[in-house]
């Protein structure tokens, strides 16, 4: 990461047009270069999506200097397809309570720069204040980039299978991973 402080907050309605630019400079880079993502623009995500995640206090911006480099979405809602997996935190703790990260997305060009896991670190750290037990996430097994990252930072594949990514996107090889923050 270069000099410049990267700070990682919560959201706030004036960096709404950023996260749609950087929504959109996604889709650009994923028009021209190799796809790791299903996302469909116009359909998801959006930048109503991320007004949505703001109202409800679950959207989060990294700022490299003056520049909006990521967004993230993370609360405890898990999505649908996790009540059929069979996650082993709870196995080990049969209370455990999960903080979930949905939509890391980090500007592709701030791609390269540590970014992505900084957003993840801080993003367990939420999880720890709010004295929760684990982190979830989901990804698609094409992506790649992000499943190296969460490999790299501990993260276990828990299942494999089908999931409609924002509630609306269909992927049939769908990867459920978890850290146990215990």
């Amino acid at each position: 990461m270069s000099a410049t402080t990267l700070v990682i907050r919560p959201a706030r309605e004036a960096d709404l047009p950023a996260v749609a630019a950087a929504y959109a400079e996604h889709f650009a880079y994923e028009r021209t270069h190799k796809a790791w993502t299903i996302f469909q623009e116009g359909v998801y995500p959006t930048e109503e999506v991320a007004r949505k995640a703001l109202a409800r206090g679950w959207l989060h911006v990294a700022l490299l200097g003056e520049e909006l480099a990521g967004s993230m979405i993370c609360n405890t809602c898990e999505p649908p397809e996790y009540a059929s997996i069979a996650w082993p935190a709870l196995s080990r703790k049969k209370d455990a309570k999960a903080f979930v990260l949905h939509l890391l997305m980090v500007r592709p060009s701030f791609a390269g720069q540590g970014i992505g896991a900084a957003m993840v670190r801080h993003t367990w750290e939420l999880a720890r204040e709010q004295g929760l037990d684990v982190l979830r996430l989901d990804t698609g097994a094409q992506n790649e980039p992000a499943r190296h990252l969460y490999a790299k930072l501990g993260f276990d594949i828990i299942s494999t299978g089908g999931m409609a990514v924002g509630g609306i996107l269909a992927n049939k090889s769908h990867l459920f991973l978890e850290k146990a923050l215990f």
